[in-house]
């Protein structure tokens, strides 16, 4: 073939090629993702349309409907919508084809029991103790006129350990400590740690030191074993007894160890005030707890997405009395949402937001989405996002898709969210298909 020829040839293929890329049929094949996820019963229009006759092939109709049929396999007209419909719980493929043979599209499909939650926005009040005694600083103790000491530096304890036991005895409560000091001073024998680090287990010896000055024993640590505070609460799954709230983890406030928690309860909390946020000076909100308020549900978990524990019924005060669906990641869409807070007493109330920004996550990870506050009301009232919003669910097309979880310093107007997914598999509700259904796909 003629040089010249064979040249023209291929620059009419490239034309041909960029061409068919910019038609829409092609752009929106490239956007359709090879999996798809749905939960029992919903409906999912795809946003391709296919540019000739096609045929549409199902391996699992008993899972999967296309186009509102249940046959197996289905023919599908130029410019026809494609839509699916979920039956069950399980696993399908869909095969699309054209001109009679030639492969288009695969896609496989994730059907998951229908899974619905009551969305929160009750401010709760914290309480939580943790699994042992945490170290959050050393001490030194005058042992002589001119001579100072710190057992606990010397026997390689660190900011941050969990003391979970001294001499066998397991710790839960600082007023164990002093009478296993006390006697292993006047016996002059080292006290037994095991200690957790992280993921590690550590063992060491301490000598307690006699303070001359106040005449008792001591280890030369700062320890603590609870913490309390406000927050907000996110969600209540009443199929499954479970909640979660705050959207972020529980920290000590000296060491920023995240708490590993032992026992705690959250409880009916009030709103007093609000210290408005400013630029580079975050506000929070001023709340209390109740007097003899009814604890809502016990503390199981500290995660980097909140805490999550038991609960048997929806608290008072709540917008919704029906549960809600829940939307997976993917269904996210950068617009207008509302989160659910309260700013004043128990009273909970919907203000508009904008998500600007999604992260396409296929991994638990946090800061999924960045909101912005748009009502006026809250500006107004608040300044935009403040301490002890973190766990404001976040509604958007009648699903619960996260919650609010940090606001910019330097915008308070701004901040992170986390998907609520994360948040429900913290909360020990796993999205995938049941297991009666799910191995039978091809």
């Amino acid at each position: 073939m003629n040089p010249n020829v064979k040249r023209l040839f291929g620059l009419a293929l490239v034309i041909m090629v960029c061409f068919c890329c910019t038609t829409a049929p092609f752009r929106t094949y490239a956007a359709l993702p090879n999996q798809l996820r749905l939960f029992e019963g919903q409906q999912k229009q795809l946003a391709l349309v296919m540019p000739v006759h096609a045929q549409a092939t199902v391996d699992r109709p008993d899972i999967l409907q296309v186009n509102g049929h249940d046959r197996p396999s289905l023919r599908l007209s130029p410019q026809q919508p494609i839509s699916l419909q979920s039956k069950q719980s399980g696993q399908a493929k869909l095969r699309l084809k054209i001109f009679g043979g030639i492969p288009f599209k695969t896609l496989k499909v994730n059907v998951v029991p229908d899974l619905r939650v009551i969305p929160g926005g009750q401010t709760i009040g914290v309480k939580v103790k943790s699994a042992g005694i945490l170290v959050v600083g050393h001490h030194l103790v005058r042992v002589g006129v001119d001579k100072k000491t710190s057992p606990g530096e010397d026997a390689g304890v660190q900011l941050g350990d969990l003391i979970v036991s001294m001499d066998g005895t397991r710790l839960n409560d600082v007023t164990k400590v002093s009478d296993i000091v006390r006697r292993a001073g006047e016996n002059k024998k080292p006290i037994d740690l095991i200690i957790r680090r992280g993921q590690t287990e550590v063992k060491t010896k301490l000598n307690p030191a006699y303070d001359d000055e106040d005449k008792t024993w001591r280890l030369g640590l700062y320890i603590r074993d609870s913490a309390a505070g406000v927050g907000t609460l996110t969600f209540y799954a009443p199929d499954q007894g479970v909640y979660g709230a705050l959207g972020h983890v529980i920290t000590d406030m000296d060491t920023q160890t995240p708490i590993v928690v032992g026992q705690g309860e959250i409880v009916q909390s009030n709103v007093t005030s609000i210290s408005k946020s400013q630029n580079g000076e975050p506000g929070e909100k001023r709340a209390h707890f109740l007097k003899e308020s009814r604890v809502l549900g016990n503390i199981e978990r500290n995660t980097p997405f909140g805490i999550f524990g038991k609960m048997k019924a929806n608290p008072e005060h709540s917008l919704y009395k029906e549960a809600i669906p829940v939307a997976f990641n993917e269904e996210v869409q950068e617009g207008p949402a509302e989160m659910l807070t309260v700013v004043n007493g128990q009273q909970i109330e919907r203000y508009k937001i904008e998500i600007v920004h999604v992260t396409r996550q296929s991994s638990a990870a946090t800061k999924g989405m960045v909101i912005r506050v748009t009502d006026p009301r809250l500006l107004q009232k608040t300044g935009g996002i403040v301490q002890g919003m973190s766990g404001s669910p976040i509604i958007q097309n009648g699903k619960l898709i996260g919650a609010v979880t940090h606001v910019f310093v330097n915008d308070p107007s701004s901040g992170y969210g986390c998907f609520i997914e994360w948040m429900l598999q913290d909360a020990g509700i796993v999205l995938t298909p049941s297991k009666s259904t799910q191995g039978k796909a091809s």
